[in-house]
């Protein structure tokens, strides 16, 4: 007794003419039998060791006037650092490619992208970041003028955009309000709040 299969249409034998075993139960018993050899192959395969992790070391950062002692991965980037370990969360991570300005910050009087610098690099660095700022309660003066000229909206690239406009004012670069455009380029306002921005460094720095 033969029927047609319905993936070849070729006509087959079924079980019962050869004595219970047709082609299908043929190849899904060789089928079988060669995954699990395979399977067992694989498992017999030394498993992968993880990649070794480095070794850390000990680096002294001096933030905000506060220092701190740290045994650090070598690898961590400094905006890493200051947001996931000593929790200073201001410092926002935008990109994290050093395009947009949001984790800008004060090292040792510059001002830099803390997402392109790794903390071990810095041994002994003074850093500065918006939460240092403000002084017995008082604002910073760049802050108050981001008040007063409405230079924020969301609010996620203000603390490096002031960051940004405080050195900005320290090199000199903010005489005029083309001069600041340009000296601020680096620090991306998604809200297009740049109007704001440039009329409060340009009041801090006259300030200043």
């Amino acid at each position: 007794m033969k029927n047609v299969d319905p993936f070849t249409d070729d006509a087959v034998e079924t079980e019962q003419s050869r004595g219970g075993l047709s082609r299908r139960s043929i190849l899904l018993t060789a089928g079988g039998v060669a995954t699990l050899a395979a399977t067992s192959e694989v498992a017999a395969q030394p498993s992968a060791e993880r990649p070794p992790t480095a070794s850390k070391g000990r680096v002294r950062l001096i933030v905000n006037g506060k220092q701190h002692e740290l045994d650090l991965d070598p690898r961590r980037s400094l905006l890493d650092v200051l947001r996931e370990t000593l929790n200073l969360s201001g410092t926002k991570k935008g990109c994290n490619q050093g395009a947009c300005g949001a984790c800008t910050v004060l090292l040792n009087g510059r001002r830099i992208v803390s997402c392109l610098t790794l903390a071990a690099m810095h041994d002994g660095a003074l850093i500065e970041t918006i939460e240092g700022l403000e002084t017995n309660g008082e604002l910073h003066p760049l802050q108050t003028a981001f008040v007063e000229h409405d230079g924020l909206q969301c609010g996620f690239c203000t603390p490096g955009q002031i960051m940004s406009g405080i050195g900005c004012i320290a090199e000199g670069h903010a005489g005029t309000p083309d001069e600041i455009r340009f000296w601020m380029s680096g620090n991306i306002c998604r809200c297009g709040a740049y109007p704001g921005i440039v009329a409060a460094v340009a009041d801090a720095a006259k300030r200043a």
